[in-house]
């Protein structure tokens, strides 16, 4: 007799993938901490209108087109090995689109300020990378010189002399990869799972929650699973095993730990209740072609990004110029630092935001402005950039 399968012995790995829908390569750290991956798949819902000569539903043909979507939600963790993507990286990389690149980290000269950084050689930085300074991370607003940035938003304490840390930055690109999922479980005989073609089209951030943590969610191309795995299926030969699993023993990161700049000149408010970021793509996927009953590709849209965010009004000049800006549709920058340890930071950089004008929330004891959908705005691909440090 077969015994229920408990929900938490479960495990979620995830992989970009070589070509759409062709399962991409995943290891052990390809891991990463999922609370949960939901996944629906149906036949699309057409209707036969020959006359049969009864009223009795005659079926439909195999190979109807199928229709498939995810949603998954993991915590922020740990980045354990620098210069290596963590194991929800290529997730990332496939809600933004770019290639991620690396920081190794380097040595700031004496001259540095808590805003402009001198390195004692060339840095390699370019805009919108990010780097740390002990338990803080920000990003790049512009390069000065090969040995010199200018720092979105300022460090607490001056690094002069003092060694930068190594990051991970993902930023925009016009198209997307796409990624697979893979899902496991406990006992080994249980029936496995692998989303191909998964595409991101909703990256959603939130900031003070009890833990700080990810959603992704999308179309995709199919479902994959152990129990009726054909050959061929998603390209491959056979379904694959599951890395060495290892003790997982990681540490998921208090959702109200970090850091909020805000303003046209950045000013750190410590007042933030609540704040989400969005990222939507606006993906269609090449799903209608002829001679296909799966999709073929990833077609993105016109990129939004926004953010959402309430905190209390102060009688500060802070607070006034952030409102003015509303007022006057004047663009601000948003920094953001999820964590504060490092290892456990991440990092979110709006470098151009148009403020809505807030709502006024007077039903706490304290008021609080509630800034709704401000949309983030650039040249090109430059609205959002993530990073990990």
């Amino acid at each position: 007799m077969g015994s229920y399968i408990s929900s938490n012995d479960n495990r979620f790995y995830a992989a970009l993938e070589p070509a759409y829908a062709q399962v991409g390569a995943m290891t052990a750290a390809s891991r990463f901490p999922g609370v949960k991956l939901a996944t629906k798949q149906a036949a699309e819902k057409v209707q036969r209108k020959d006359k049969t000569g009864s009223r009795t539903f005659a079926g439909l043909p195999q190979g109807i087109r199928r229709r498939t979507s995810y949603e998954v939600r993991t915590y922020m963790t740990a980045w354990t090995t620098p210069g290596q993507q963590p194991g929800y990286g290529p997730l990332f990389q496939a809600a933004l689109g770019g290639s991620p690149l690396s920081f190794g980290g380097r040595q700031a000269d004496g001259t540095s300020t808590p805003s402009t950084i001198h390195f004692t050689g060339a840095h390699g930085l370019a805009p919108g990378q990010a780097l740390t300074y002990g338990d803080e991370i920000r990003f790049v607003a512009g390069v000065i010189d090969a040995n010199a940035i200018q720092l979105a938003a300022p460090f607490t304490a001056s690094p002069a002399g003092g060694q930068l840390g190594a990051t991970i930055t993902y930023r925009l690109a016009k198209e997307l990869p796409s990624v697979s999922l893979f899902d496991y479980w406990d006992p080994s005989d249980a029936v496995h799972r692998i989303v191909t073609g998964a595409a991101v089209d909703r990256l959603r951030v939130k900031v003070n929650g009890d833990f700080q943590e990810f959603q992704f969610s999308g179309p995709a191309g199919d479902v994959i699973d152990s129990a009726s795995f054909s050959t061929g299926e998603g390209a491959l030969q056979e379904f694959p095993a599951e890395p060495q699993i290892d003790s997982a023993a990681y540490s998921v990161i208090p959702g109200h730990m970090g850091q909020a700049w805000v303003g046209s000149t950045p000013e750190q408010f410590f007042t933030v209740t609540e704040g989400e970021v969005l990222l939507e793509n606006d993906v269609l996927l090449r799903d209608r072609e002829f001679g296909a009953s799966l999709a073929r590709g990833i077609s993105p849209g016109v990129r939004k990004v926004s953010i959402n965010f309430s905190l209390y009004e102060l009688n500060d000049a802070a607070s006034k110029s952030l409102y003015q800006a509303a007022r006057q549709r004047s663009p601000i920058s948003v920094t953001l630092q999820l964590g504060q340890q490092a290892g456990q930071l991440f990092g979110i950089y709006l470098k151009s935001v148009v403020p809505e004008v807030p709502d006024f929330d007077d039903s706490d004891r304290r008021l609080q402005w509630s800034f709704v959908n401000c949309r983030a705005q650039g040249a090109l691909d430059d609205e959002l950039f993530v990073a990990f440090g």
